[in-house]
């Protein structure tokens, strides 16, 4: 990435801020929900007897919570990253075009 940097009005600079905030809390939040599905697939189809278990137990919203929880914890995590990762910030900070024809080449003068 090259090290330029758009001139933006602070009111811009808002506005990105707030949308790239809320982007990411839509991943996070799509992402703890896939986490939590994950924890009723466990659960639902019985991996290792862990909904038997539960559902047997005296106290079942303890271990719901231990596997419940941290799967949405990784899979958030998870979620964000790769949404960071993929964010398209190259195209806002890409120089703009200097007016030449892409087939002129390196060598063309200007």
């Amino acid at each position: 990435m090259t090290g330029f940097k758009p001139k933006m009005t602070p009111e811009q600079a808002r506005r990105d801020h707030t949308r790239m905030m809320r982007f990411l809390a839509l991943n996070a939040l799509s992402g703890m929900a896939l986490g939590i599905l994950v924890t009723c697939g466990i659960l639902y189809f019985d991996v290792a007897g862990m909904g038997s278990r539960i559902a047997r137990s005296s106290e079942p919203l303890l271990p719901l919570l231990l596997i419940g929880f941290p799967m949405a914890l990784i899979f958030g995590g998870a979620v964000t990253a790769t949404a960071i990762w993929t964010m398209p910030y190259e195209r806002l900070f890409a120089p703009e075009p200097s007016g030449r024809d892409e087939d002129e080449g390196p060598d063309a003068p200007r």
